[in-house]
């Protein structure tokens, strides 16, 4: 990863990318979402992820994120780590999850490839923090959020998706998670 794509200031806030490995649509089935929605609610109540908004599509998830008590990265890696376990462990425990094999044959087979993880890779290796340094760039983030249902034909209006933090910033109801909203 390169100096760019990277945690600097701990001070900042950052947009964030988590996406599922061969874009894989995993969340579209609640109960990967909930692990999700769990991990987030976790971390921001013991590792201090300060949360300012969030969608979750089908196969990656974008946030802003940031924290004043401890380091991003870490909380990051714990994230992943934690998700990526639990979504495997729910996968294989599954009698109901008609793509099982074919997820988990994928997820082992790109884990076993990659030097970084032991047999199993459920993110992408990346997440390309980009530090929203100005109001602008912002801004533009929170926008691209909140659009990236509508852009996909999922909804109409982006306040719709309901896995994402649109209708808490257009006060129609509360998210599965505390956000602080960006004003």
């Amino acid at each position: 990863m390169g100096r760019k794509y990277r945690f600097h200031d701990n001070s900042k806030l950052y947009f964030v990318t988590f996406t599922v490995v061969n874009w894989i649509d995993v969340f579209t089935r609640k109960k990967y979402v909930d692990i999700i929605y769990d991990s987030l609610r976790f971390c921001q109540k013991e590792k201090g992820l300060e949360l300012y908004a969030y969608c979750i599509m089908t196969n990656h998830i974008h946030l802003i994120i940031g924290t004043e008590s401890r380091v991003l990265s870490d909380i990051v890696r714990d994230f992943k780590s934690f998700t990526s376990r639990h979504i495997r462990k729910t996968i294989e425990n599954s009698n109901t999850e008609s793509r099982k094999l074919w997820m988990l044959e994928i997820m082992k087979e790109l884990g076993s490839r990659n030097e970084r993880n032991k047999d199993f890779q459920f993110w992408q290796q990346h997440s390309h923090p980009i530090e929203l340094d100005t109001n602008e760039i912002l801004d533009q983030r929170l926008n691209y959020i909140h659009q990236n249902p509508v852009k996909a034909g999922f909804v109409e209006k982006e306040e719709d998706w309901i896995n994402s933090s649109a209708s808490d910033y257009y006060q129609i109801r509360k998210g599965q998670v505390d956000l602080i909203i960006i004003e």
